[in-house]
């Protein structure tokens, strides 16, 4: 992974820690398969497709930078990983198409990690309409592009699928982000309505909820309100884009052949009790 620009903290695991990092899976669990993971060069999506590749699925990451995408690749391929990238710009439709076509032609997928996405912190009495459309199209829009397609093109070619995708916990205690809790809010009803209707195509729609995971995306946060992260749950810690990778590879293959229309809370408690404020907490709360 990149390091950060001038004096900026790098926060989450790097590429040399996650090739490395223990799991609790066997190896060769995921041969056979091909992962596709949007946002698959961030930090969540990146730590799933180590995972994943160490398991030994073929990986197709996507992104709209080519860029970050290929310091990626390289990286995976460096350690022996069957992995591969491919532009998208998932709020785009026309994008979207154009990169199941490919991913089509180079053989099919069967498993759907839905990471892409991203939000500012700021108080939703100051966004713009731009701000608000930005997020909403992001989060909710281009989720329902790569969603759609993906069911699509397994329903043409007669096979099973299984999507997973990262939301945030949307009911307890996280502020200064209205506009992805309402996006994601949105993918978590979207997800319990196309658990039902898909179910009849061996389709399987779920997501995963993390709380505070220490992310490279960190860095657009105000370093004292990340401070009070720990205490925003009764583990009193922050999580690893590691242990969402990890529910990740549980959700998404046959150990949860059962599951379908779940919101799995990999958040330390933080869906039960506690606190995040992405802006700072305002006096008012602190009577």
């Amino acid at each position: 992974m990149a390091e950060p620009a001038g004096d900026a903290p790098a926060y989450g695991l790097g590429d040399d820690e996650l090739a490395v990092h223990p799991t609790v899976y066997r190896e060769g669990a995921y041969a056979g398969k091909t992962v596709l993971i949007s946002g698959g060069a961030g930090g969540i999506g990146r730590a799933t497709a180590w995972l994943m590749g160490r398991l030994g699925a073929r990986l197709i990451l996507a992104g709209r930078s080519a860029e970050k995408l290929a310091v990626a690749v390289e990286a995976m391929r460096a350690r022996g990983l069957d992995v591969d990238g491919m532009t998208v710009d998932i709020r785009e439709p026309e994008s979207v198409a154009g990169l199941y076509g490919r991913v089509a032609e180079a053989g099919g997928f069967d498993i759907l990690i839905n990471s892409a996405g991203g939000q500012f912190p700021q108080a939703a009495i100051d966004f713009s309409v731009k701000g608000w459309n930005t997020v909403v199209n992001t989060n909710l829009n281009g989720t329902w592009h790569m969603m759609q397609g993906a069911a699509r093109l397994w329903r043409d070619a007669g096979r099973p699928g299984s999507i997973v995708t990262i939301v945030v916990v949307t009911r307890q205690g996280l502020h200064g982000v209205a506009h992805t809790i309402a996006a994601r809010s949105g993918v978590v009803g979207l997800t319990q309505a196309l658990a039902v209707e898909w179910a009849p195509l061996d389709i399987r729609v779920n997501c995963i909820a993390p709380g505070v995971i220490e992310t490279p995306g960190w860095r657009v946060y105000d370093p004292k309100a990340l401070e009070a992260y720990p205490k925003s749950n009764p583990m009193m810690r922050n999580g690893t884009t590691w242990e969402v990778a990890e529910a990740c590879a549980y959700l998404a293959g046959p150990a949860a052949a059962y599951v379908t229309g779940e919101v799995m809370n990999v958040a330390g408690g933080s869906q039960l009790w506690g606190e995040t404020w992405t802006i700072g907490k305002p006096d008012y709360f602190k009577g």
